[in-house]
């Protein structure tokens, strides 16, 4: 098996070369998002424990649908505007929710810039959804 393996990666050394760079730049691109993700479990144990407050970066009419309780709403558009009033929270871990998990990650990246603890909830609401865990209206 490693003999075959050696003999692909003499006779195509090209492609095994643009692999290599592409799942170092995955990685890299991954490591850069600034925030670690935190599990459903995870979320629950922060908020239940006092060490985490859980914000909801979708829009107004999609947190008015069904939202995690106890989250606040911040708009991603406007939540590094608003960062005099997480001043509060400045203590505990603040939880970026988003859709899916896609861009929740970047702004929590820019909040621990701004020395905030940040993290984002792996999968976003539609984790939450997925379960089976509540939503507010």
């Amino acid at each position: 098996m490693v003999a075959h393996l050696l003999e692909f990666v003499t006779h195509h050394y090209l492609i095994t070369g643009a692999f290599v760079i592409l799942l170092a730049l995955l990685i890299a691109y991954e490591m850069s998002k600034g925030a670690r993700g935190v599990s459903t479990g995870e979320l629950t144990a922060l908020v239940n424990s006092d060490q985490g407050v859980v914000i909801d970066l979708r829009s107004t009419k999609d947190f008015a649908a069904g939202h995690i309780v106890g989250a606040l709403n911040y708009p991603q558009d406007k939540i590094l505007t608003r960062t005099a009033d997480l001043q509060k929270h400045k203590d505990k871990t603040l939880i970026l929710v988003d859709a899916h998990g896609q861009h929740a990650g970047s702004t929590a990246g820019e909040l621990i810039k701004a020395g905030f603890k940040a993290a984002k909830l792996s999968g976003g609401i539609s984790s939450w959804r997925g379960d089976n865990l509540p939503l507010v209206k």
